[in-house]
């Protein structure tokens, strides 16, 4: 297959001071339209004509969301990448440490007190207060906090010795989503979205399904195109009520009143034209608003869970507590991979699993709200024949100390975390890698984020190693300048 290499617009040499002003003008058209659904889809409109009149005897370049070919052939067509902000505690969910409980109490910090944030609390050794026990044909390992996920495990590939490298939340925000421990860079769901495209033209390619109650630590910036074109950023959806806030009107106005300010704009976008017929651009904008339109009937539609069963509500926890939040996003992301929708990503209420304290409280919790929508949406995709199509990432961006930090939290850990995949070709039952004795450290197969971020592509028929942007005579790369490795023993 071909590399998805596409050159930036402002990567063009000799171009004329007075266009140039002309394209700056453009791009901050863009930058204050691309928010939400309505600048997606003008982007997407717009672009195509962008550098149409004055580039006219130079290479064309496009970036809208049409579906476009993969290096390869690969199993997976969408991803839900489900985000678990704040850095779950491996060794009290999925990584079971004898000899950290028989170490209980034992003091450590002096070994590691270069790699604890918050030292003036920091505490002895600390057992895991949860017990654990192996399920399925796999035997796999967890915690009784995820007693329906545990019914997934023979489903599920479980990486044990991910590490990462940063332990502050921004940082590490930016590492595991864009790749760099930068801001400003494009997202994951971005690089998908601009090496893919989408199969549905009247919804996002990338789609975010924000917690209701608060956005994580950096808040949109999880979710951004970075130097991408901004058609490729998520977009992020309501889970109640309209998907998009300012997209329609509050109150519906007559038809006739409708009908009179769309001949209005009409006779104006007209006489604008003909003042600036070497624009030719300023056409799309109608047009767009129009696939604006045909995107919010189609976002409604996804969400309309009114279309599912009571037995399926109840599997996924809607109109429960404390599983109604999460669940209804579970089966919404569902009904967006139906849809056609290439990345759909969930976020929970800011950053739930950061226990610096109270961890049996916060752990049940927040396992408590989503252990049930998880696993119905693995038992649901599987039984709707989409879970081999479609790819489930679960995961953080750093884990947890095995130390205590006061008397019942844990600090941030960036040595060592935890990370499971599904579906989309992965191999079920594995357990990749392991930790030290007392889980601070990945020990064997490690895994980085690179490697990670390389596997997902994979996985999806895109090579790390030709899904490139040129920037300022740079070849960009989700994976940077590392030589990251597919981990292949976690695919069937």
């Amino acid at each position: 297959m071909s590399t998805v290499n596409l050159n930036a617009a402002n990567a063009v040499p000799g171009t004329p001071l007075s266009t140039r002003r002309e394209m700056i003008s453009r791009r901050s058209f863009f930058q204050h339209t691309s928010g939400g659904i309505l600048g997606a889809a003008l982007a997407t409109t717009l672009a195509e004509d962008l550098y149409a009149e004055e580039h006219k005897n130079l290479e064309r370049h496009i970036y809208d969301l049409k579906p476009r070919p993969s290096h390869f052939t690969a199993p997976a067509r969408s991803v839900i990448h489900l985000f678990m902000n704040g850095g779950p505690s491996q060794m009290d969910l999925f990584d079971p440490k004898p000899d950290l409980d028989k170490q209980h109490g034992k003091s450590f910090f002096e070994k590691i007190a270069g790699e604890v944030e918050s030292p003036g609390n920091a505490g002895a050794l600390m057992k895991t207060p949860f017990k654990f026990a192996q399920h399925g044909h796999s035997g796999m390992w967890m915690s009784e906090l995820m007693p329906q996920l545990a019914t997934c495990a023979d489903d599920i590939a479980l990486i044990r010795s991910m590490f990462t490298t940063n332990l502050t939340h921004e940082p590490a925000l930016f590492k595991i989503h864009s790749g760099q421990e930068l801001p400003g860079l494009p997202t994951l769901g971005a690089w998908v979205s601009y090496g893919l495209g989408t199969v549905n033209q009247s919804l996002p390619s990338y789609v975010v399904l924000a917690d209701p109650g608060g956005l994580p630590v950096n808040r949109t910036q999880n979710w951004q195109a970075g130097f991408l074109p901004p058609v490729y950023q998520g977009t992020r959806f309501r889970a109640s009520g309209s998907p998009v806030l300012d997209l329609k009107q509050e109150f519906e106005e007559p038809q006739s009143i409708t009908a009179l300010e769309r001949n209005l704009i009409g006779q104006l976008d007209r006489l604008h034209q003909k003042q600036r017929s070497s624009r030719p651009e300023l056409g799309a904008r109608i047009a767009s608003y129009e696939l604006a339109a045909r995107m919010q009937l189609a976002a409604s539609n996804a969400l309309d869970l009114s279309q599912e069963t009571s037995d399926t509500l109840r599997n996924y926890g809607v109109g429960q507590s404390p599983t109604n939040s999460y669940g209804r996003r579970c089966l919404i992301a569902r009904r967006l991979v139906e849809r056609g929708v290439r990345f759909v990503q969930l976020f929970v209420n800011f950053q739930p699993w950061d226990n610096h304290g109270n961890l049996i409280g916060g752990l049940k919790s927040i396992c408590n709200q989503t252990d049930q929508p998880i696993a119905a949406l693995i038992k649901d995709l599987k039984q709707r024949g989409l879970l081999d199509s479609t790819l489930l990432v679960w995961g953080g961006e750093f884990g947890r100390l095995p130390i205590a930090q006061g008397k019942n939290g844990r600090d941030h850990n960036k040595n060592s975390m935890v990370s499971w995949l599904a579906g989309g070709g992965i191999k079920g039952g594995v357990t990749h890698g392991t930790t030290d004795e007392i889980g601070y450290s990945a020990a064997d197969n490690k895994v980085s984020v690179e490697d990670w971020h390389a596997t997902i592509l994979n996985q999806l028929g895109l090579d790390y190693r030709k899904l490139a942007f040129y920037r300022n005579g740079l070849e960009e790369k989700l994976t940077g300048v590392t030589q990251p490795r597919v981990v292949k023993e976690l695919i069937a």
